[in-house]
């Protein structure tokens, strides 16, 4: 049956995430250097993995895992909602963020004061926020691809992050349909959201391709939906997970090569 609908991941897929995020932790580090005398390089590397460490540990973490929530999001998004689970973790994060700072300092033997760790956090969010951009060729590609298939967009992760990230993306007016998980209360790689998608576009799981960067997450889901899948290798958003991917690609130009392919 022949393709009629492209569903796209978000982070790393088409905007740039985890690249985004080192370079936030690298720009706080200049800052802490400048201002406590911290080795910058040691305080950033520091950073993340404390960061990753309280997350785990953290009581919100299931939340966050059931619907695609990082470590590093939570160092600065809104979580707005009324939801408990929303609620619970915008309490939550509100700690966490001072926690992974103060303790960063605290290695280095430096200033571990609540002023400094706010600081610090406050720092992070807004550089996070203004840095956000899109992989090589996004526009483009999505220019290209809208004049023949329906396009749509299935993201985990928090509601309002997601929707500020699409926002920024500028890309929201080429999709047909776009699903949050946040707002779904389920996330990928469960074969329901995929389906809830499908049906918004009117389209068949053979008539569908799905592109991501995360095997766990995009391809295992598209695998359970039983669609087509495109895993984009983007470097350091790598993972592993028991699952083949239909197609690789490390560029998203590589796209229509392949469509043409399943023509």
């Amino acid at each position: 049956m022949a393709i009629r609908a492209l569903l796209f991941d978000l982070d790393d897929t088409l905007a740039v995430d985890e690249a985004v995020s080192h370079e936030t932790f690298a720009h706080v580090a200049a800052v802490a250097s400048a201002r406590f005398e911290v080795e910058p390089a040691r305080f950033a590397t520091d950073a993340m993995a404390i960061a990753r460490s309280l997350w785990a540990e953290g009581e919100c973490r299931p939340f966050c895992r059931s619907i695609g929530i990082s470590a590093f999001e939570c160092l600065w998004g809104g979580f707005t909602g009324d939801s408990p689970e929303l609620t619970s973790l915008r309490n939550w994060a509100t700690a966490y963020r001072f926690e992974v700072f103060a303790k960063s300092l605290a290695v280095q033997g430096r200033n571990s004061s609540k002023e400094a760790a706010v600081m610090l956090s406050s720092e992070f969010a807004s550089t996070r926020r203004a840095r956000q951009r899109l992989l090589p060729g996004a526009r483009e590609l999505m220019t290209e691809l809208a004049t023949s298939y329906k396009l749509a967009l299935l993201t985990n992760g928090a509601p309002d992050l997601q929707r500020e990230k699409i926002a920024a993306s500028g890309l929201g007016s080429f999709f047909q349909a776009i699903a949050v998980s946040g707002e779904h209360g389920i996330g990928k790689p469960k074969p329901e959201i995929f389906h809830h998608l499908l049906s918004e576009l009117g389209v068949l799981p053979d008539e569908a391709v799905m592109v991501g960067n995360s095997l766990e997450r995009d391809i295992a889901g598209a695998e359970n939906a039983g669609i087509c899948s495109i895993w984009i290798r983007v470097p350091g958003s790598e993972e592993q997970a028991e699952v083949t991917p239909d197609h690789t690609i490390t560029n998203l130009a590589e796209i229509p090569v392949i469509l043409k392919e399943l023509a």
